[in-house]
């Protein structure tokens, strides 16, 4: 049985090649190389044959640094029981009410004019939704009505 062949000495593969070019576009970003150096270490990259050859050519630079976190989302309901319901209540009632302006609409045209706008019997319960909502019922912690 042959000697075991050591990590540097295993040859890479085109993804692996392009892991390390990418690390470098980054280090270009971050003002570690200049663009010189960039396209001297990139066809190392691509003449590279083994994991050894690689790593010196990234051996001299510092890990690059953790990307920012992303921004927290703005939430518009909890993540409480009475969010998720609120959230639920609130979308059933854009919906309805969505429905309900386009039958009108439709209806109006039909017509040749305006009929009565029976969509408005739906604002008492939005207006309850909204008072539940202003007085924090389904709003995340923190955030004013």
């Amino acid at each position: 049985m042959g000697k075991p062949v050591r990590t540097e000495e295993l040859r890479v593969s085109d993804d692996e090649r392009g892991a390390v070019q990418e690390r470098l576009r980054r280090a270009v970003g971050h003002g570690q190389l200049d663009l010189d150096e960039f396209d001297e270490r990139a066809r190392a990259v691509w003449a590279a044959r083994t994991r050894g050859e690689l790593d010196r050519v990234t051996r001299d630079l510092p890990e690059p640094p953790p990307p920012p976190l992303p921004a927290p989302r703005h939430r518009v309901f909890s993540t409480t029981a009475g969010g998720t319901t609120m959230r639920v209540l609130s979308t059933v009632w854009a919906s309805v009410l969505a429905v309900n302006l386009v039958v009108w609409t439709l209806v109006s045209l039909g017509n040749g004019g305006a009929v009565y706008p029976w969509f408005i019997w739906l604002a008492p319960s939005g207006a309850v939704l909204t008072v539940l909502y202003a007085t924090g019922i389904g709003r995340p912690r923190g955030s004013a009505p």
